[in-house]
Formats: C-alpha cells, structure tokens, sequence
C-alpha cells in the first residue's frame, strides 16, 4: 500500500508493507500528471516502513526511469536499508537528477525545499 501527497513541484510517496505493480502505476499516475503541467518535479521515497517489492514492481521502474530521465531534479529516499541504499545509488544511473538517501525526513524535506526556494527567490 502507497500514500501520495504531491505540492506544485514535488510528489512524496510512502510505502507500507509489499510494494506492488498496482502501487507503483498509481504513483506513475501521480508523477505523470505533476510532470505534464508542471515540468520537472523532486520525488520523496519514504521506504521506512516497505516490506519489500515484486519482481514486476522492480522491472517496471527501471523502464519509467529511462523514460522519465530528465524529468526529476532531486530525489529523496528516505531507508535505514543497505539494499535500498545501494539501488537508490545505482537508479541514479538512469536518471539525471541527484540523488540522496535519508533516514530522517526533515532532512530529506529541507534539501528538496531548499533547490525549491533558490529557484523561486528573485
């Protein structure tokens, strides 16, 4: 199970229990949508509490990865994990953006606030 919140140029997603396909088209959905009108967005991960993910769930970011490579300024990835630390830095292979790994979410929230609040001040 996700829970998306999104503001004008980011989308935070949480995962509880078993990241499924059915989880992850409903985050594309979400991105895909932020992406349309407002152009490149900053991701925050919250895998803090994730289970784990199916084989499909892996397969299918790889391919919205390569089709969404430049479309992602910062990503955050909230993971006390090893694993998932090391395929946060490895997905950073497919994208442009830059990537970081946290394990306290007011730090992830203030590095994306902080790209977001230079480009807005005049």
């Amino acid at each position: 199970m996700i829970n998306t919140e999104h503001t004008d140029k980011m989308v935070a997603v949480a995962v509880f229990g078993e990241f499924t396909l059915a989880d992850y088209k409903e985050f594309e959905e979400v991105v895909n949508y932020k992406i349309q009108f407002a152009g490149a967005v900053d991701l925050l991960f919250d895998l803090r509490e994730m289970a784990g993910f199916t084989l499909d769930v892996a397969w299918e970011e790889i391919k919205f990865s390569r089709q969404h490579a430049h479309d992602f300024r910062r990503i955050a990835v909230l993971t006390e994990d090893q694993w998932l630390t090391w395929s946060a830095w490895i997905s950073q292979l497919f994208v442009d953006a830059e990537v970081r790994v946290f394990d306290d979410e007011t730090e992830a929230r203030a590095w994306l606030g902080a790209d977001a609040a230079a480009e807005t001040a005049p």
